[in-house]
Formats: structure tokens, C-alpha cells, sequence
């Protein structure tokens, strides 16, 4: 497989694709062009204007420009006129060539080229000039809207993230995003990531980060899609900033081989699983493994605490081969996740990250914490002893 293309680049690749450039950037091309060239014709007679004025008529270069300017605007205050033939003649050709002709003309294909814009982005076609953005790629079949606005508020809540611009490749959404997804700064391109003239659009060599998701994280068969994506991704230089959903585990060495930073389970649910493994590659494993039985799973014991902190209690558990406390239950019944390490904890219950094949039960628990209430108090009779002798 070769590793040694560059990575994709639209800047780089539109001599290779001309069939391509001509689809996306026809009119506006056409329009801007046009434009320089009545700016440039404009300017010219300008210049012409200028000339004319500071030879033929009494007066200095900047009242040369002024009277120009004034004349060209058809504002016409008055305070300089022209006196001679030539210079009455010159003003009459700029008045009509330059106000009525060029100026009319260039406002008029400024406001065509605005609605030309406009409505190549309402359609996705439109190619924006991105660096250091998030390409998302494809939509989840369900839910793509909420999904998309919890991805766009948590990745950016993140140090670093605040502004970063979001782009949707996709064919979902023919009509237009949904206000709520513009309104976050979200954009799209219309097209799907096996489609190299579509990579190229949204820049996906310049791209920060690259999220492709499974088209129907139901069916195992929506993996091969996924995989000819990341295929092409990978081909370019680009696994090592994508990440990859994939339905079936068995695929998951395949997206891997492809080298694939990061390769998730779809969960629509929780978007924050996504934002993880994009953030902080690595910690979407542990996310993932609480949300099935095959490891570990987060486990909830019922009694009463009272005289330990929460450092305390953590160590007890790690020392015993428990596993991780995670949270605690106040006598309010709510769950408090980070409480402080030095305060004592008064409540009714512990949620613990235990392994699934040997979950340890409710004695053992309190057995671990009572022995080591038990190493406390010998520690500190310890420390007051050898105090005491000093």
C-alpha cells in the first residue's frame, strides 16, 4: 500500500482535477474575473481623468483627484469645474463610461456574485478556504442534527477548541443545514468521503482532525464504506488525525492496519465519546468499556460512610484489588463525581469501576475498607508514639 503521497491538498490538486474545479468554481470564477476587469478599466479611466484635469485645467493634483472623484460618484458639489473644451469633454466621458457604465456593472455582478455564493452554500457546493478545521464525514442515519450540535458545544468546550471551524461532508441535508447547525458555524459540502474531488473540496490535507462516522451504526455492512473512506484517507498520508466509527469488532483491526488513530463503537447518544477519542485519543477505550460487560463496568454498592475521605477510600479499594471508586451517593441521593480528597465523605453508597468477570460483592467492599480504617488507626497510634519519644 503506498505511504508516500502527500497529504491531500485542493491548492495542490487542481491541476489534476480540472473537471473538478470547473464544477465547483464556474460562475464565481467567471464573475470575479469580469470584475477585476471592469476594476481595472475603471481605475484606468480614473487615472486618465486625473491626468487630463491636472494638465488642461488650473488646478492641483489633489484638486484633480477631487473633482474626478466627485464627478465618477455623480455627487457634483460644485466647487471646481471644468473650463476648458478638452476637460468638459473628459468629465462628460467619465460621467457616462466610468458612473453610469463601469460602476453600474461592477455593483451588478458584485450582487450576483453574493447570490451566486449564497447559493452554492444553501446547496453544499460551495468551497470554503479552511485550515485547522474539523472534517465530519457522513451522517449518523438518525438524530444527525442533535448529534452534530452536542458534538459542535463539547468539542468546543474544550482548551483550544473554542473556535475551531466544523465542515460536514455529506449528501444529507440537499436543502441546506438546519439553522440551529449554522447559527454553531457549522458548514457542509455536499458529497461523500469516497469521492476524491469531495476530499479536495473540503480540505481534508489541511484538516485538523477527521471524524468519519458509520452510515448505519445498526448494520455491519455500513463498515465496508467506512473502510473505503479510510482507505483513501489513509493512502493520503491522513489516518494519523482520523477517527473512525466501526460497528463490528471484527472490522476494528482492519481500520487499525489502516492506521487509524482512533477506531470507537457508534453510540449516538453520547457524542462526548467521539469528542473524547478526538481530544484525548485513547481515553474513548475507557468510555467504551463502561458501557458493556465484557471488562469492566461501573458497579454500584449500597451502605453507609462516614469517618473516611475520599483518598481514603480510593486507596483502600486500588490496595484490596477492588477497582477504581469512581463516585460516591450523598444522603441526598445524589452522585457526586471529584469530591475533594481531604474531606471526610458522609453518605449511603459507592459507584466502583470493578471487573466484569469477578465483580467483588458488597462485603468484601466494606471487609477492604473497614481493614484499612484499621491500617490508619495503627499508622497514626504509630506516628503519635514516635512523637511522643522525640
Amino acid at each position: 500500500m503506498p505511504r508516500n503521497r502527500r497529504p491531500l491538498s485542493a491548492e495542490r490538486s487542481q491541476s489534476s482535477s480540472q473537471s473538478s474545479s470547473q464544477s465547483h468554481l464556474p460562475v464565481s470564477g467567471l464573475i470575479r474575473r469580469r470584475m477585476k476587469t471592469l476594476f481595472a478599466m475603471l481605475v484606468g479611466l480614473l487615472v486618465f481623468q486625473v491626468t487630463v484635469m491636472w494638465t488642461v485645467e488650473d488646478l492641483t493634483l489633489l484638486e484633480s483627484v477631487w473633482i474626478t472623484m466627485t464627478t465618477v460618484s455623480t455627487v457634483g458639489y460644485g466647487d471646481y469645474a471644468p473650463q476648458t473644451l478638452i476637460g468638459r469633454l473628459s468629465t462628460i466621458i467619465v460621467l457616462f463610461i466610468g458612473a453610469m457604465t463601469l460602476l453600474t456593472l461592477i455593483i451588478s455582478d458584485f450582487i450576483e456574485y453574493r447570490f451566486y455564493r449564497r447559493e452554492r452554500i444553501l446547496r453544499g457546493l460551495w468551497v470554503y478556504k479552511m485550515k485547522g478545521h474539523i472534517v465530519i464525514i457522513n451522517t449518523p442515519q438518525h438524530g444527525g442534527e442533535p448529534y452534530f450540535m452536542r458534538f459542535a458545544s463539547q468539542i468546543r468546550s474544550n482548551p483550544g477548541y473554542e473556535t475551531v471551524p466544523i465542515m460536514l461532508l455529506t449528501r444529507q441535508f440537499p436543502n441546506g443545514l438546519p439553522p440551529q447547525l449554522t447559527d454553531m458555524g457549522l458548514v457542509h459540502f455536499h458529497g461523500t468521503g469516497s469521492d476524491p474531488s469531495a476530499l479536495q473540496a473540503v480540505h481534508a490535507g489541511s484538516a485538523r482532525h477527521i471524524v468519519v462516522l458509520a452510515t448505519d451504526e445498526t448494520d455491519a455492512n455500513s463498515d465496508s464504506v467506512t473502510f473505503d473512506i479510510a482507505h483513501r484517507l489513509s493512502e493520503l498520508n491522513l489516518g494519523y488525525q482520523t477517527t473512525s466509527e466501526c460497528v463490528a469488532d471484527r472490522n476494528r483491526s482492519r481500520l487499525t492496519a489502516l492506521g487509524i488513530r482512533a477506531v470507537i463503537r457508534p453510540v449516538r447518544t453520547y457524542p462526548e465519546i467521539m469528542v473524547r477519542a478526538v481530544v484525548a485519543p485513547g481515553s474513548e477505550k475507557v468510555l467504551e468499556d463502561m458501557f458493556n460487560y465484557e471488562h469492566d463496568h461501573p458497579h454500584r454498592y449500597d451502605f453507609l460512610l462516614a469517618d473516611l475521605n475520599w483518598a481514603d477510600i480510593v486507596s483502600a479499594l486500588i490496595r484490596h484489588g477492588i477497582g477504581t471508586a469512581l463516585a460516591y451517593i450523598d444522603d441526598d441521593g445524589e452522585v457526586i463525581c471529584q469530591p475533594p480528597i481531604k474531606e471526610p465523605i458522609k453518605g449511603r453508597g459507592l459507584i466502583v469501576l470493578v471487573r466484569s468477570s469477578d465483580t467483588p460483592g458488597l462485603d468484601v467492599v466494606k471487609e477492604a475498607l473497614e481493614r484499612y480504617r484499621a491500617f490508619l488507626k495503627t499508622w497514626r497510634s504509630h506516628q503519635e508514639s514516635n512523637s511522643t519519644d522525640s
